[in-house]
């Protein structure tokens, strides 16, 4: 529970049900909210929403559909999961302006420049990737999202997640596939040496933030990340999974720069080279000055423990995937390629 009164607050949420917005939906109903709901209704792998929570449905690509599911509404804050780029802009402009009192965008802290060049990272590190084309989209939705509260008072609230999972969505390339490797003692791919620094948050310490800011005057056109402090090397993401599970990691350290070669179709490829293999430490004193009752209290290590006891009461939604499985094996395979290609190159002796 949050540490203000929140009974007099209605908030909708465009989405709900995905890994990070589920849990924000049911810390709002926990704090006393009135919750509301929009998405299509039609994605078989959404979270359940609690009970209290208003079900609206609509298509947020659809201005017509949107205005309909909206019409004679207004709430105290409208959170934005489904906005991807700055074709979002106008939307929450013109067609959800009239609806709320504060739009909360929900962007990404991959919009850092990579490789950053001072840690921690705070919300005044400077903003571009010109590795990942998500992020730069992102940056344009952000982008158009600051001109129109400078232009025209639009109520916007920027807030970055970083790297957030939850008990059924573990933090890693391949998900619960991986997961399933490493239990059966498969060679596990890493990509980089696997030392470099990365920020992991759970969905539930991350709603905290969030929840905290919606209804507050001051959250207006300012600019937050909201990460954990938990940082691990990306070896020690996996050896902490092996670890629970009983087990000896075989970990194999990939370039990064090889994904793209080997899986050029995978999402995760362009992720390692474009974010994940640089480090990542977020300071997070502005989240915590206007939400006092943020904080880390899930590390990953007790996290893991949560995450493998979902796996074992729901095997079907956790069993290793075919395709992911087969493009792990792929990888796995052309870097032994490589390497016994490199170790069998002998220079001519001199003389």
């Amino acid at each position: 529970m949050l540490e203000h009164d929140s009974a007099d607050l209605s908030v909708l949420y465009l989405g709900g049900t995905g890994t990070i917005s589920a849990s924000c939906v049911r810390l709002s109903v926990e704090s006393g909210m009135r919750v509301a709901v929009l998405n299509r209704g039609t994605d078989r792998k959404q979270r359940p929403l609690p009970d209290g929570v208003e079900r609206l449905t609509g298509d947020v690509t659809d201005e017509a559909s949107l205005s309909a599911a909206l019409e004679g509404r207004t709430f105290d804050a409208v959170v934005d999961f489904l906005a991807f780029d700055e074709t979002a802009v106008d939307r929450a402009v013109r067609v959800l302006g009239p609806h709320t009192r504060q739009y909360v965008a929900i962007s990404s802290a991959s919009v850092y420049g990579k490789p950053v060049l001072q840690t921690p990272i705070t919300e005044s590190t400077p903003t571009h990737n010109r590795f990942l084309a998500y992020a730069r989209a992102k940056l344009r939705y952000e982008a158009g999202l600051q001109q129109a509260y400078r232009e025209q008072g639009f109520p916007v609230t920027i807030v970055r997640p970083s790297h957030t999972y939850d008990d059924a969505n573990p933090p890693l390339a391949g998900d619960w596939t991986v997961i399933d490797r490493i239990a059966r003692g498969e060679e596990v791919p890493v990509h980089g040496d696997g030392t470099s620094l990365w920020t992991l948050t759970h969905a539930e310490d991350f709603a905290v933030g969030l929840v905290g800011l919606l209804g507050n005057p001051r959250a207006l056109g300012e600019t937050f990340h909201i990460t954990g402090d938990d940082v691990h090397t990306w070896d020690q993401v996996h050896t902490t999974i092996a670890e629970a599970l009983g087990v000896e990691a075989r970990l194999v350290h990939v370039p990064s720069e090889l994904y793209p070669v080997v899986a050029p179709d995978w999402f995760w490829s362009e992720l390692f080279v474009g974010d994940l293999s640089h480090s990542a430490v977020f300071d997070n004193a502005k989240i915590k000055r206007f939400v006092p009752a943020f904080g880390q209290r899930l590390t990953f290590h007790r996290a893991v423990r949560r995450m493998l006891a979902w796996r074992a009461e729901h095997p079907q939604e956790t069993a290793p995937d075919p395709a992911t499985e087969a493009l792990l094996e792929r990888i796995v395979g052309a870097y032994h390629a490589g390497r016994s290609a490199f170790e069998g190159f002998a220079p001519a002796a001199e003389g």
